[in-house]
């Protein structure tokens, strides 16, 4: 039974609310930054009190949490959608995809006119969700079907260095000389492919299984980002 005096409980309702204030919190934040960016500001530009926003967080730390994690939901869920079938290709769309989440590239590259005091903070946003325990078995799998190379090992250290790698790299280029996004993404999938692939073509019902085991690498992360996303929104 509700209390008296306050509305009752309206699940769709209250979840509508809280992307409403992340989508007022990343438009401020990418337009002044993080620290210049107040409670009273969500407010005005969410439309909404500040003690709801209070109801679903209870300081501006776990707001911007929510929205980082809101953010990797969307990007997993983009990669998911192109479908990718193999290791590289399925790098190759994650660079894409993080480089058009200018929040989350900004905690992966420390921005401080973004991130303000948050550089200094753990990077939760640049990363998939518990990528040790969705990512292990999956490349075991390619392992097994001949799809990539079982030594020298460190698989995710390999990927994770070519990534990010190729990622900062760029920031420290002069703008005249700084490689476009896209062609980021085609070194990333070249590299990964030359790094870690056998060299082998694969029978079609390995490359069948790598397909899918691409899909359900993916259907993971996406599940494991948006339990995470729940758990912030405060619902």
């Amino acid at each position: 039974m509700a209390r008296a005096g306050r509305p009752p409980r309206d699940p769709a309702r209250q979840t509508e609310r809280a992307h409403r204030i992340l989508d007022a919190v990343a438009e401020l934040v990418l337009r002044q930054g993080y620290d210049k960016t107040t409670i009273d500001d969500v407010s005005r530009r969410a439309d909404v009190a500040k003690g709801t926003i209070y109801l679903h967080w209870k300081t501006r730390d776990d707001l911007f949490v929510a929205l980082l994690r809101r953010e990797r939901v969307l990007m997993t869920a983009e990669i998911r959608d192109r479908a990718p079938a193999t290791l590289s290709e399925l790098f190759g769309a994650y660079t894409r995809a993080l480089l058009r989440r200018p929040l989350i590239h900004a905690v992966l590259t420390g921005d401080s006119q973004v991130l303000g005091k948050l550089t200094r903070r753990k990077r939760e946003g640049a990363s998939w969700p518990q990528l040790g325990e969705t990512i292990a078995p999956y490349l075991d799998e390619l392992v097994k079907r001949g799809a990539i190379r079982a030594d020298p090992g460190d698989h995710v250290l390999t990927v994770s260095s070519i990534v990010y790698g190729f990622l900062l790299l760029r920031e420290t280029l002069p703008e005249q000389t700084m490689p476009s996004g896209e062609r980021i993404a085609e070194l990333v999938a070249d590299t990964v492919e030359r790094t870690m692939s056998t060299g082998h073509p694969l029978p079609p019902a390995d490359a069948e299984a790598v397909a899918r085991a691409t899909l359900e690498f993916l259907d993971a992360a996406v599940e494991l980002a948006q339990r995470k996303l729940d758990a912030s929104l405060g619902l």
